[in-house]
């Protein structure tokens, strides 16, 4: 039994025919008959006495129309607290964020106005020990930064997301269809992003973890930039997967293991969060 049900059982009772109540519902009369039907079944007996001139409600149908007015009237009321404490949810909630470690922060921002529009959301971009020190300082509520990048104690950390990152070369890679070790990597020409960016975090643990020692040749701080850069073969560079698809263009090359990977979280004092901040969260991707 669901509520749509009963919506139209109580349209054919209020409206004396199936016929009258496809029109109240904005349906067929084939329709109508069909759910009426499938609900006797369920119920095991007849709402209804049809005959060629009308239709009434036997003495089981007159018993169950309160009880069906009555949930749908509980329904609607549900909907609208529902709709009053999504318009009534306000207030500020300030996100710090390591640079480049939320390349789409307009979804999330998007999807949580349409949900929330009495929320506000102010974007604060600053690298980790920054981040960490507002966090301690009250001055951001929680921050998005590579994992491990904000650790302390106090603080609760939740995967934002996870992928493999590819290195990404021009579009006459030879070796296009081989993966990559992380040594035959550091021999390209290196475009990377500048020192306390996501991307230059997470590519420099990884190299440091396997022992290769990379030069990189030119530092940028946009990923549109890093692919103009390697595709007029000034070198190569390493971005996640969902970035390098961006730039079909390009060849993207997985790393054979242990090469780097994108991991991002953020990270909040521990406890429950404000239902503002709770609200961002669920929005977050």
């Amino acid at each position: 039994m669901d509520l749509r049900q009963l919506e139209i059982v109580v349209a054919v009772a209020e409206e004396g025919g199936f016929t009258a109540a496809a029109h109240r519902l904005h349906t067929v009369q084939s329709t109508v008959s069909t759910v009426v039907r499938a609900l006797e079944r369920d119920l095991g007996t007849s709402l209804f006495e049809r005959t060629t001139h009308r239709v009434a409600l036997t003495p089981a149908g007159r018993a169950f129309l309160p009880a069906a007015r009555a949930a749908l009237k509980a329904a609607e009321h549900a909907r609208a607290t529902v709709d009053s404490a999504r318009w009534k949810l306000g207030g500020r909630v300030r996100i710090g964020v390591m640079p480049g470690a939320w390349p789409d922060p307009h979804r999330a921002l998007a999807a949580l106005r349409r949900e929330h529009p009495g929320v506000q959301v102010q974007v604060r971009m600053a690298p980790p020990r920054q981040l960490l020190a507002a966090l301690r300082e009250s001055a951001v509520d929680a921050l998005v930064a590579v994992e491990n990048c904000v650790v302390a104690e106090g603080l609760v950390a939740r995967p934002l997301r996870r992928e493999a990152m590819l290195f990404v070369s021009g579009s006459d890679d030879r070796a296009a269809d081989r993966p990559i070790t992380a040594a035959d990597a550091a021999t390209a020409a290196v475009v990377d992003f500048a020192p306390g960016w996501a991307n230059r975090e997470a590519t420099d643990r990884a190299f440091q973890t396997a022992q290769v020692r990379r030069v990189v040749a030119h530092e940028v701080t946009d990923a549109a930039a890093a692919a103009e850069l390697v595709r007029h073969d000034l070198g190569a560079c390493i971005l996640p997967a969902s970035v390098a698809a961006r730039f079909p263009d390009l060849t993207s090359r997985p790393f054979t293991r242990g090469g780097p990977t994108w991991h991002i979280c953020v990270t909040r004092p521990a406890g429950d969060p404000a239902p503002a901040l709770a609200a961002v969260l669920r929005h977050l991707t």
